[in-house]
């Protein structure tokens, strides 16, 4: 995801009342370093859920495609700064469907990645530690949400 600049960050924060700047602003206080990339979400991408989850599977490709591939202490290193980033994404949403949405998307691109996962125990232990959230969120959504996502669940199962 790439930040807004300041200027278009400052005539966005123009058109909002005042409630919501306060709101936004006692949001933005809970962190530091991502502050531009948690205002850009909040004004330009939170509108269109879908749009960000399509943004933040994108980027998770790319940084999957460039993984190095040498050794397995490279491709460990590689993954956890995914996690990171798809972690850091996920709290700025702060909904559930988009946490488990990427979640499974992420565990779906460490299932489907060569060298298989399965010669690592830390890759391996990382995707059933990433199964066991999934499965704990999935719980926290409406009966029909967690019928859909049961589906999709089976398929990193099998």
């Amino acid at each position: 995801m790439k930040a807004a600049s300041v200027k278009e960050i400052k005539d966005e924060l123009k058109t909002r009342s005042t409630k919501e700047l306060l709101e936004l602003c006692l949001r933005l206080s809970r962190f530091k370093k991502e502050n531009k990339e948690l205002l850009t979400y909040l004004l330009f991408e939170s509108y269109d859920e879908s749009a960000y989850i399509e943004g933040v599977k994108k980027e998770m490709d790319d940084q999957f495609e460039q993984i190095n591939r040498k050794s397995y202490f490279y491709i460990r290193k590689s993954i956890r700064k995914i996690l990171t980033a798809t972690k850091k994404h996920i709290r700025y949403s702060q909904k559930k469907e988009t946490e488990v949405d990427l979640l499974i998307y992420f565990c779906l691109q460490l299932k489907n990645f060569k060298p298989s996962i399965h010669r690592s125990p830390a890759l391996q232990n990382m995707y059933i530690r990433q199964i066991e959230l999934i499965k704990k969120t999935i719980l926290q959504l409406h009966e029909d949400l967690q019928f859909d996502y049961e589906e999709e669940m089976k398929e990193l199962l099998n």
